[in-house]
């Protein structure tokens, strides 16, 4: 199999999870991109999207530490993300 150039950059980089961000998605280190899934996979799995605004995503008691809300935008988890990661 060919490696690609940018194969371990940008957000296919492997990051680890602190434990806030673990408790979620295991405390494996893995690129952003198979955490959003694992994030989604998540949200869809325990149905925590709020019915009446599909972009807002209720917290449960795993959620809470990582939003620091009740709620959160969907287009804002990328920064949650970027929070609660090490390089």
């Amino acid at each position: 199999m060919k490696e690609t150039k940018n194969a371990g950059k940008g957000l296919s980089a492997p990051v680890q999870p602190d434990k806030i961000l673990g408790a979620i998605v295991r405390m494996n280190s893995m690129p952003r991109t198979e955490i959003v899934k694992k994030l989604w996979d998540y949200i869809k799995a325990k149905k925590l999207q709020d019915a009446n605004d599909k972009r807002t995503i209720l917290a449960d008691e795993k959620l809470k530490p990582f939003f620091g809300a009740n709620k959160l935008n969907m287009m804002k988890l990328a920064g949650c993300i970027s929070e609660h990661i090490t390089k």
